[in-house]
């Protein structure tokens, strides 16, 4: 199956990547506020200097698949974690850090303020979530896997999927 992809306008073969390009926090920030309030970059955001925020990516695997689904999704960090990441930004050698689950992901939810830990992978690479190891949906789904079925039900909620 294939998609069309919104990033880049072309069609891809598999799986698309499912992007939050925002913490859920920045949506209650009053639209008229955001730009005094927020600062957002491609891979980070601060609110009001005080919650700070990484984009990452938490992968999903399939069973049977080499291919895993991906989110890209925001957690939280303590503002010591958040300034060693800005000072290096492609270094496996920090952390993990533990930061809250900072995007809402309908098919799974609630899944604001899930406990996570932050994996630094250098690269270039975003960093890796791990959720904490509960009973929560998305956290079992991360452990155990989901079907190749339901992982394309789920693209179909966020992806334009007819190219």
């Amino acid at each position: 199956m294939s998609y069309h992809c919104v990033c880049c306008g072309q069609v891809h073969d598999g799986l698309p990547a499912i992007v939050a390009d925002k913490p859920d926090l920045y949506f209650d920030i009053p639209e008229e506020e955001r730009e005094q309030r927020v600062r957002l970059s491609a891979d980070t955001c601060v609110i009001d200097d005080e919650h700070y925020f990484i984009r990452s990516v938490l992968a999903i695997p399939i069973r049977g698949q080499a291919e895993t689904l991906d989110f890209g999704v925001w957690v939280s960090q303590k503002k010591e974690h958040f300034e060693q990441y800005l000072a290096y930004p492609d270094s496996a050698d920090i952390g993990p850090f533990f930061g809250w689950f900072s995007t809402h992901i309908g098919l799974f939810a609630p899944t604001l303020n899930l406990k996570s830990m932050a994996h630094f992978q250098g690269g270039k690479l975003r960093p890796r979530i791990e959720l904490e190891p509960t009973r929560h949906p998305l956290a079992v789904a991360q452990r155990k896997g989901i079907t190749l079925n339901y992982a394309w039900r789920i693209a179909h909620e966020y992806v334009d999927l007819d190219a």
